[in-house]
């Protein structure tokens, strides 16, 4: 499983950042990046899951 944010989405609301802090942070526009190169484990993954459904602008993607 991987996580990745569009960029051309995101408008850097933060609730990613908020909600799973050890998956993403912050670009120097403020928009949301992930942290390293996006794979996930079972225990990342509901958080990240649970950042996707919180996402306003639905930039939040996960490859299976």
């Amino acid at each position: 499983m991987r996580v990745s944010i569009d960029t051309e989405i995101c408008q850097g609301q933060g609730r990613c950042f908020s909600i799973a802090p050890s998956i993403f942070d912050f670009d120097e526009l403020g928009n949301g990046v992930v942290i390293g190169d996006g794979t996930l484990s079972d225990e990342t993954l509901s958080l990240a899951r649970l950042a996707q459904s919180n996402c306003p602008e639905h930039a939040i993607f996960i490859e299976e």
